[in-house]
């Protein structure tokens, strides 16, 4: 019987070797009529299913994972690729035979963001319908992944989208949901986010977007400083719309938490933690870890593993942040999303060796 079930967006990843161009950035990359040498690629799969359900896989979470390739060479490779990590693992990724497998090429020059070329592909053909009742009455939490980037999950405004969590939720699991930021010039960008949330978190429980995805859906500065009243002004929206665990990404500032009180605790679901009185009107800002950074490629799917991870290990909340940010840093230690991820013992023991935090980003209340 899985814990989780990881399901949404999944692609293959081809990350080309960019190290010798480190100085000079995606400038001295991207230059129209020159050819640039560069190191040997990776493939690996990418994808909030891959890069989350893979990293709770290796944190020994019993993980199911629901997505949909092509039937196609990216399509065959794709399953290849999970089922190398346990066969059991691609048993629920459908093929279909009417599209073709998603795919992106990411470059990843170290010590900068990376910017990322990418094909929808099968994603935009994935529905609710292709999450069946069967497949997830058994486990304790349902995680989705880049609603953004599949075009049946924010068509209508989100009523796939919506649909699928009521399901899911009436099923008693604890729900979960993750986004991606849209391209402001497609489809997914012109889509109205804040009607798609208001229809969806009301069976959302753990919300978990970055914070430009959040205040870009939202209609908000995406330039405004960022402060502790804006992280609190932003939980207090997402909350009031029925989310009851707000986890906002910082990038290297860390990871931010706002939590509803203990009696909406009550209605988590199967992963709800033991001491709700711990959880409820919880409200916290953590700093990242200090890491060299090789590659941040799915470093905010790995943060969503490690919360998961320490929710399903029923950790207090303070740890369950904690334990986000460790995997989240491991995650960046690696060029992929994936080779950096350590065992949940392993991760846990490094961060009580002392492995040293940064300096919190601005001062900030553990409780309100």
């Amino acid at each position: 019987m899985p814990d989780a079930i990881i399901a949404g967006h999944l692609c293959l990843d081809i990350i080309p070797d960019l190290a010798s161009h480190a100085a000079g950035g995606l400038a001295s990359i991207v230059q129209p009529g020159k050819l640039v040498d560069i190191g040997a690629a990776k493939v690996s799969t990418g994808g909030a299913v891959s890069n989350t359900g893979l990293a709770l896989h290796r944190l020994g979470i019993e993980t199911r994972l629901l997505a949909k390739v092509g039937a196609d060479e990216f399509g065959r490779t794709v399953k290849q690729i999970v089922a190398d990590h346990a066969p059991a693992l691609a048993d629920g990724i459908s093929v279909s035979a009417e599209t073709s497998t998603s795919y992106s090429i990411i470059l990843n020059p170290p010590g900068i963001d990376r910017c990322i070329l990418h094909h929808p592909g099968s994603n935009d053909d994935f529905t609710s319908a292709d999450v069946r009742d069967e497949d997830v009455r058994d486990a304790r939490l349902f995680h989705f992944g880049y609603p953004p980037l599949m075009a049946h999950m924010f068509a209508d405004n989100g009523a796939e989208l919506a649909e699928l969590f009521r399901r899911v939720k009436n099923l008693g699991l604890t729900t979960s949901l993750d986004m991606a930021l849209p391209d402001p010039n497609s489809a997914a960008g012109r889509a109205n986010w804040k009607v798609i949330l208001q229809n969806t978190l009301l069976h959302t429980d753990i919300f978990l977007p970055s914070l430009d995805e959040i205040l870009y859906m939202l209609g908000k500065d995406t330039q405004a400083p960022l402060t502790p009243e804006l992280l609190h002004e932003v939980s207090d929206e997402l909350l009031a719309m029925g989310a009851k665990i707000i986890v906002i990404k910082l990038g290297e500032r860390g990871l931010y938490m706002r939590v509803a009180p203990a009696d909406v605790l009550q209605g988590l679901g199967k992963t709800r933690p033991t001491y709700l009185t711990a959880w409820g009107n919880y409200e916290a800002w953590q700093p990242c870890f200090q890491v060299d950074v090789a590659g941040t490629t799915g470093s905010g799917d790995a943060t969503i593993a490690g919360f998961l991870s320490a929710l399903l290990r029923d950790m207090s909340p303070a740890k369950t942040v904690q334990s986000a940010l460790a995997v989240g840093a491991c995650s960046v230690e690696a060029a992929d999303a994936l080779s950096g991820i350590r065992p949940w013992g392993e991760t846990l023991n490094r961060i009580r060796a002392g492995w040293k935090q940064k300096e919190e980003p601005l001062a900030f209340a553990a409780r309100l």
